[in-house]
Parts: C-alpha cells; sequence; structure tokens
C-alpha cells in the first residue's frame, strides 16, 4: 500500500493542473527511457557477474585438477621410498648420511649468499634507481633486476622459513639482515606500479617492449603465485611426516605478489589521476575541461586500441577495461563538475559534448556495452534543466544588482547622468543588460535547443518586464516628490535622469528588435512565433516606459509654469504672458533636442503641443469674463508667439491642424449672435458638439447678455439636433484633444 502511495504522490507531484496532461506522453517516454538504462545496467551487470563466476569456476577446476595431480605423484613417490627403504638392508644410514651432506650443502650456499647479498643489493639498487628516474624510457634492466630480486626474495624465504625453529633472537638478527632486501623488493614493487601507471606514455614513446616486459613478470609471478596456492593446500591434505621430506615445501614462505591484479588496478588509478589532474589544470573550470577533451580522449583511445592491447595477452581484455574506465571517470567527472555548480555556459558546453562522445564512440565502433552506464545516467537533458534553472537564478540576480544601483543612482541623483558619443544622456546598467541576455541567447542557440532558446528569451521578457514596473513607479514617485513634495525634499536633475532613462527604453528597443532580427532564421517554426510574440512584448514594454518619461518632461515643464498658466483668460493676461512662457518652454526643448534621442524628441514634441492646446483650451473654464474684442486680439497674440516658437520645433504646415481648434474657437468669440450658429457648425463638424465648453465660452463673452447668450445657445442646440451631430475625439496626427 506504501508502494502504490508513493507511485501516486509521485504522479502527482508531476500532474498538478489539466494542463499537465498535454505532457503524459513525454512523461511515458521519461519513463521508458529510465527503464531501459535500468534494464541495461542490469543486463550488464549481470552478464559481468557470470562472466567473474565463470572464470572462478573454470580456475577452481583447474586448480582442483593441479592439486590432484601433484597428490598423486606425491603419493607415488612417497610409496617409492617406502618400498626402496624395505628392500635396502642401510637405507637409514644412507638417508642420514645424504642428510647430513644435503645441510651441509645447504649451509655452505646459505653463508655465500649471504656474504655476498649486499654486493648484489648495491648493484641492483644502482640499477633500480637508474631506470625509476626515467619511468618513461627504455627501463633497460627491468628483466634483469625482476630475476636477480627473485632469486634473493627466494632466499631470503628460505632462510626464515628455515628459521621458524631457531629463537627469537636469530629470527630478529636475520630480519635486521634482510631489511635492506626488504627495501628494494618494496621499493621494486612501487617501480612496477610506476610502469603500470605509465603503461600509455611509454607505448607514446616507442618503449612497447618494456611493457611486454611488465606484463610477462606479471604472468611469471602470478605462475609462482599459483604454485605457492597450491602447495599451501596440499599440505593442508598431505601426511606432514611425507610432506616434510620436499624442501620445495619446507621453504614454501612466498609472499603473493598479485601483480596481474595490481597492474590492472594501478592503470585504473592511473586513468582516474589522468582526469584529476587535467581538471585542476584547468582550475575546476567546466567549459576549459570540455574544450581540452577532444585533444586527448579520443587520441588515447585510439593508441590504446592500436598500441596498447597487443601489448597485453588477450584473457586480460586490456582494450574494454580501458574503455570502461575511462567512460566511468569521464562520467564521474561531469558528475562532480555539475556537483561544483558550474556556469551556465559550462552546462550548456558539457551537455553538447555529450553528444559529440556518443558520435565519436560510435565511430570508433566501441560496443555500447562497454559504455554502461551512459553519461550523466542518460539523462544529459538534466543538464539543460540545470542550465535552464541557473539561467532563471542568474537573470535575476543580475538584474536586481544592476536595478540597484539604476535605481539609487536614479532617486539620489549625485551627478549628472552619462552622456554617450552623440552628446545623448544614458545610464550603464541598459548595455550591461543586453550584454548578459545576448551572452546567454548566444549560448543556448549553440545547444541547438529550440525550448532552450524559447526559454531564455521568455525568461527575460518576465525580468525585463520587471524592470519596466520598476522604472514607472519610481519616475511616478519621483514626479510626485518633485511637484507635491516640500522643497528641502526636492533632488535636482529630475528631467535629466528622465531623459537618460528614455534613451535607455529606444536603445533596449533596438537591442531587443536586432535580437528578434538575429533568431529569425535560426529557429525552428515550433518556437519562431513564441520567441517573436516574446520580444515583441519586451519592445513594447520599453515604448510604454519611453512615453512615461515623454510625459514626466511634458509634466515638469508644466509645473515649472504652473503660476504663469493659472492666468490665462484673467485680468493679467489681457497685459501679455505668453512671453515668459515661450521662453521657458524654449529652455527645456534646447536642452532636449541635445540630450534626447530624436525619435523621443518627435514624441515629446507631439506630446507638448497638445498638452499646450488641452491646456489653453481647457483655461476657459476659469474665464468668468471675456473681454470682447481684447480677448480675441490676446488669443491672436498668443496664437502668433506659440507659433513661431514651435515652428522651430516642426515645419510649419505640420503645426497649423493643431492651431486650427484655437482658430475655431476665435470664431465663436468674434462671430454676432445672430451668426454664432454658423461658427458654432464649423467647429462641431471637426471637434463635436462639446455643450458644455460652447455653452460656458458663449456666456463669458462679456457683449453678450444673458438674453442673447441663451438666443445662441437655443440656436446652437437645435443645429445640433437637425444636424445630429454627436462627440467626438479630435485627432491631428497622434494627439488626443477633449474638450470640457
Amino acid at each position: 500500500m506504501s508502494v502504490q502511495l508513493s507511485a501516486a504522490q509521485a504522479v502527482a507531484e508531476y500532474f498538478q493542473s489539466p494542463d499537465d496532461l498535454q505532457k503524459l506522453s513525454d512523461f511515458r517516454q521519461k519513463l521508458e527511457k529510465e527503464k531501459a538504462s535500468i534494464d541495461a545496467k542490469l543486463k550488464n551487470g549481470v552478464k559481468d557477474q557470470l562472466d567473474s563466476v565463470r572464470d572462478g569456476v573454470r580456475q577452481l577446476f583447474t586448480t582442483r585438477t593441479n592439486l590432484q595431480s601433484i597428490k598423486d605423484e606425491m603419493i607415488s613417490l612417497d610409496k617409492m621410498g617406502k618400498d626402496t627403504s624395505g628392500q635396502i638392508k642401510t637405507f637409514d644410514q644412507i638417508a642420514e648420511v645424504s642428510k647430513v651432506h644435503r645441510n651441509f650443502a645447504q649451509t655452505e650456499e646459505m653463508v655465500n649468499n649471504l656474504l655476498d647479498m649486499d654486493e648484489k643489493i648495491g648493484n641492483l639498487e644502482y640499477m633500480l634507481d637508474t631506470d625509476s628516474q626515467e619511468p618513461q624510457g627504455p627501463n633497460e634492466h627491468l628483466l634483469e633486476l625482476h630475476y636477480q630480486i627473485n632469486q634473493l626474495e627466494a632466499f631470503r624465504n628460505e632462510v626464515m622459513h628455515i628459521a621458524k625453529t631457531c629463537s627469537p633472537e636469530v629470527r630478529s638478527t636475520l630480519q635486521q639482515y634482510f631489511a635492506r632486501l626488504n627495501r628494494l623488493i618494496e621499493s621494486f614493487d612501487a617501480y612496477i606500479g610506476t610502469l603500470a601507471k605509465n603503461i600509455l606514455p611509454l607505448v607514446r614513446g616507442g618503449h612497447a617492449s618494456v611493457v611486454v616486459k611488465l606484463i610477462k613478470i606479471a604472468e611469471m609471478e602470478g605462475r609462482e603465485d599459483e604454485k605457492a596456492t597450491a602447495i599451501r593446500l596440499l599440505k593442508r591434505t598431505a601426511k606432514m611426516d611425507s610432506a616434510s621430506k620436499f624442501r620445495s615445501l619446507q621453504a614454501n614462505a612466498r609472499i603473493l605478489k598479485l601483480y596481474r591484479q595490481k597492474i590492472m588496478q594501478t592503470i585504473r588509478e592511473s586513468i582516474r589521476e589522468t582526469f584529476e589532474l587535467r581538471l585542476n589544470d584547468v582550475g575546476g573550470d567546466a567549459i576549459a575541461f570540455v574544450e581540452t577533451l577532444d585533444e586527448w580522449i579520443f587520441d588515447d583511445l585510439s593508441w590504446i586500441e592500436i598500441y596498447v592491447a597487443p601489448c597485453f595477452p588477450k584473457d586480460y581484455d586490456i582494450y574494454p577495461m580501458y574503455i570502461k574506465t575511462y567512460h566511468k571517470e569521464l562520467d564521474e567527472t561531469f558528475k562532480r563538475i555539475r556537483d561544483a555548480l558550474p556556469t551556465a555556459a559550462g552546462l550548456l558546453a558539457m551537455h553538447a559534448w555529450v553528444k559529440t562522445y556518443k558520435k565519436k564512440m560510435k565511430e570508433l565502433e566501441v560496443p555500447e556495452e562497454y559504455l554502461e552506464p551512459p553519461l550523466m545516467g542518460g539523462k544529459e537533458q538534466d543538464l539543460i534543466d540545470d542550465y535552464s534553472r541557473l539561467i532563471v537564478q542568474k537573470l535575476d540576480e543580475w538584474t536586481g544588482n544592476l536595478m540597484k544601483t539604476e535605481l539609487e543612482d536614479f532617486s539620489t541623483r549625485k551627478g549628472p547622468p552619462q552622456m554617450d558619443a552623440d552628446g545623448l544622456y544614458g545610464m550603464s546598467g541598459t548595455v550591461i543588460l543586453w550584454k548578459i541576455i545576448n551572452e546567454q541567447v548566444d549560448a543556448a542557440t549553440e545547444s541547438n535547443q529550440g525550448a532552450v532558446l524559447a526559454r531564455i528569451v521568455a525568461e527575460s521578457n518576465r525580468v525585463i518586464k520587471a524592470t519596466h514596473i520598476q522604472w514607472m513607479t519610481l519616475i511616478e514617485a519621483e514626479l510626485k516628490k518633485t511637484t507635491e513634495g516640500k522643497p528641502e525634499d526636492i533632488v535636482e536633475g529630475l528631467s535629466e535622469f528622465v531623459v537618460a532613462v528614455a534613451n535607455d527604453q529606444i536603445r533596449c528597443a533596438d537591442f531587443a528588435e536586432e535580437l528578434s532580427v538575429r533568431l529569425e532564421p535560426l529557429v525552428s517554426t515550433k518556437y519562431k512565433a513564441t520567441i517573436a510574440e516574446q520580444l515583441n512584448e519586451v519592445i513594447d514594454g520599453y515604448l510604454d516606459v519611453a512615453k512615461k518619461c515623454t510625459q514626466t518632461l511634458i509634466e515638469l515643464m508644466f509645473h515649472d509654469l504652473r503660476v504663469v498658466l493659472k492666468q490665462f483668460f484673467t485680468p493679467p493676461w489681457y497685459d501679455g504672458i505668453m512671453a515668459p512662457i515661450v521662453e521657458t518652454l524654449r529652455d527645456y526643448m534646447d536642452d532636449y533636442r541635445a540630450t534626447l534621442n530624436p525619435s523621443l524628441l518627435d514624441l515629446l514634441i507631439e506630446d507638448l503641443l497638445e498638452k499646450l492646446m488641452t491646456t489653453y483650451l481647457n483655461a476657459f473654464a476659469r474665464a468668468s469674463k471675456l473681454r470682447i474684442p481684447a480677448a480675441p486680439d490676446r488669443m491672436k497674440d498668443d496664437v502668433a508667439e506659440l507659433f513661431q516658437f514651435l515652428s522651430s520645433l516642426r515645419p510649419p504646415e505640420e503645426l497649423e491642424a493643431y492651431f486650427d481648434v484655437i482658430e475655431r474657437v476665435l470664431e465663436m468669440l468674434t462671430s454676432s449672435r445672430n451668426l454664432i450658429f454658423l461658427s458654432f457648425f464649423h467647429f462641431a463638424q471637426r471637434y463635436g458638439p462639446n455643450l458644455a465648453f460652447v455653452e460656458n465660452l458663449i456666456r463669458a463673452r462679456d457683449d453678450f447678455d444673458r438674453s442673447a447668450a441663451n438666443e445662441a445657445m437655443e440656436a446652437i442646440k437645435k443645429k445640433i439636433k437637425d444636424e445630429n451631430i454627436t462627440d467626438r475625439k479630435y485627432l491631428p496626427g497622434s494627439c488626443t484633444y477633449l474638450l470640457n
């Protein structure tokens, strides 16, 4: 029941919403792939175990046969000895004399060997030291060293075996006497290990004969190990009185060498050390490590197949062992790199190289069973998932750090914003952010994974949208602080930084457009629309922020003019107030023309025109009385001054559409009570009736009394009804006027 519950929980975790059911086929394929991988591992594991058991059983049968043969021979010899001793009357005396003679000969030989041993050891130490200094060289003394040391070791074993019946003092003296030989044997064993570690360099250096000699030594020692093992087993089963008659049994104190096993293990360790060294050489950097793999790993395997494998007997299976060990260590190294949290680019490089590895091993015709389990457990796609998660994390981290600095600079405004070569204001974070995004997009593109690229673009869209919200919120807050806050809380330079942010938005929109164009031919149809949609959203977001910036610049300009603007259509207005307004606007626009992106400058001018017209027209709401004809004359002067100023920003023919509404208003202000409905009709045809605005305008005329104003309004209302005129918006260019 618990197993069923855990399985249900696993499925529930994967399918958390109805939309996830669309992933059912992918989930099934994933499970089938994992099952196939596990089955392959089990199959290879069972095969290896069966092979090991088969070899073991075969060796056991061979050993049992050898033991039985030796046993039979010894029984035969023992029987012959007993039969002979019964036939010869003086056999006991002959045997005793023979024993004494044999003991004298052994003693003489042992004394001579002890006397000569130091000199032999000295010569052997010199030869071993010479060859050890250049383990990848010809190693000319290898066989002689082995033979001489083997003879001395056999002598030591025989002496120490005989000394078992001696006093502890004698055994201790002998052990001290053989200490130098013991050190020599240990050094030679270490030398054998060094040669085993350098098999590939030896072959590359043209010394394959050294490898052959090394394996010959291992084979010979292996046979001696088998003999020693067999004799020890025989001692357990044979009678001691008969076995003690054989010198070979008495002297058997051999220490098993196990050179074959040690050489194979050393080779595996050397491969592991090679991978560790290669990884350490590049400082653990995933990208650098992957880049170097092609330079050596496949070359190593080719040398092993062509030149190293022929140096070994077939039963060593040396080539499969090398392949499996290289594969295992490569897999372990990749896992260590992954556990060390490599860079996003490093994860992509590893994923790409796994594909290269599979392709190359197939070209080398390496059997698939040698490459089990597959690299990364066959889950190399997890590297892409790790990459995506890391990019999401890093994008949030990088963007957060950049925006923290940018927002702080914007808020504190301790110095002017940066200026580019064209004299336009800007902020450094824009270039840095898009450099980061382009780097990640390029890396994702190289992965040849459309889904990865689409996700990177989507995550970039997400973090960029967050920056748009941050900018709009901060700009609104700073504008409110400037227009409504206390003077001592206001920080100078807001307009300059708003210009910088606006320029950055256009620059970023251009970056996004360039990226969209660059990616279009690189992605499949499946992801093309998604990526284009994401980047279009980014561009729209940048343009929205840029629009917010230009509107803020307009608000700042009109905030500076707030006092004088309130005088429209009041008594001071008749004396002329447009000159200071124009000069203020001219100063602002001169600054913006020098520091604002030209495309934004056009948008700013449109916003300025709209703001000027709506401010001017809405000021009529404050006009309780308009002096006629003084008011129309002053309006004409205002229009002339504004038109002259704005003509420096826009061609005059483009401005006429904006000033048309004021011309229509002037007509209504200068028309007689009998003809005013015609002036209104001209106005209403373009801008709709706007009845509240028109009525306020007519009743403000000081040349109309109440009855005249009522009569005019009646005529206007009748005209509206007769002509079925409805309210509408006026759209000169891209601006919108709503008359109140």
